[in-house]
């Protein structure tokens, strides 16, 4: 898509209404209750704030003696696990990229880095084969997020659908080092969600990516420009001939992406799903993370909370894994 196109044609026969409207989550909502055992609250002075959990930064080292106070953590708040090692090139490159991603959460996330070579009782207990290795931990339990060094975009990526995952399991805490809480959600912008009622879905997009640029974790950017994507791809488009020519060519990832956009604009996202991550698990390559951020991106527009969602996500995750 090119934000720089100008004259933007107004949405012509396409209803969004069929797209429900995200209910977004508490700021910093989470389990009523005490600090997680081990993890502390938050503020140090008064732990005003059950929600929060103290820790020694958002980026720290762990080893053998210290990794069982990550399990307390991940109760309350999702905890990433960068397995590298001295000697590993792509480990060098990929662990700024981890540590600039995860701050930009303002806490919701954290990163702890085990060195295998120091800790190989650790790099057991995970079944890392090779590094660098990037897992995480919800409520104790380990999930598999990715090997090698990605791109930032795919990182982020893949840490946004770890905290939709946290959330579905009540682990939507903070992050505080030394009491400090983090920044507040950015505010709302009323000019992008103007431009995107009247079909203007060249600006919207320009505003969001703008907000997102100052703001990664800006959740409703995050879906203010999923929901101009989707109107932009769905422009003088008939959502009947894009699913009849899916239908007629199951194996076209194009028309699929395509139809799958018409789904979810027509209210059948259970459909949508299904055709995506059904080629999903028959694709390599370029065309199967194609598939799999278009599926990322119509999470987006229907928010964590859609059942559709909730039952697409594991979906995927089996696919991929």
């Amino acid at each position: 898509m090119d934000p720089s196109q100008e004259n933007a044609q107004p949405n012509q026969g396409l209803d969004l209404s069929a797209v429900r409207s995200k209910n977004m989550p508490a700021d910093q909502g989470g389990q009523p209750g005490g600090a997680a055992p081990g993890a502390g609250g938050a503020g140090g002075a008064g732990g005003q704030d059950p929600n929060a959990v103290a820790v020694p930064g958002l980026v720290f080292d762990v080893d053998e003696s210290t990794f069982t106070s990550l399990v307390a953590i991940s109760d309350r708040v999702p905890v990433v696990i960068d397995l590298w090692a001295e000697w590993c090139e792509p480990c060098k490159q990929l662990s700024p990229v981890l540590e600039r991603v995860v701050t930009s959460y303002g806490g919701r996330l954290v990163l702890a880095k085990v060195d295998v070579d120091a800790n190989p009782r650790l790099q057991q207990a995970f079944g890392v084969q090779s590094i660098p290795t990037v897992v995480a931990l919800i409520k104790g339990q380990p999930v598999p997020l990715f090997q090698s060094a990605l791109p930032e975009p795919q990182v982020q990526a893949y840490f946004d659908e770890l905290l939709k995952l946290a959330g579905e399991n009540g682990v939507t805490g903070y992050a505080a080092v030394g009491g400090a809480e983090p920044e507040p959600a950015g505010p709302a912008h009323p000019e992008a969600e103007e431009a995107l009622s009247k079909g203007d879905f060249d600006t919207a997009e320009s505003l969001f990516k703008a907000a997102l640029a100052n703001s990664p974790a800006d959740e409703e950017a995050k879906f203010g420009l999923a929901r101009a994507g989707l109107g932009r791809r769905l422009i003088d488009k008939e959502p009947a001939d894009l699913i009849a020519a899916a239908d007629a060519d199951p194996k076209d990832v194009e028309a699929a992406k395509a139809a799958a956009d018409a789904e979810i604009a027509s209210g059948n996202a259970g459909s949508a799903f299904n055709r995506l991550i059904s080629l999903i698990r028959t694709t390599a390559g370029d065309e199967k993370e194609s598939l799999r951020l278009r599926v990322l991106d119509l999470f987006e527009v229907l928010g964590a909370d859609d059942p559709a969602v909730t039952k697409a996500r594991t979906a995927l995750m089996r696919a991929l894994f």
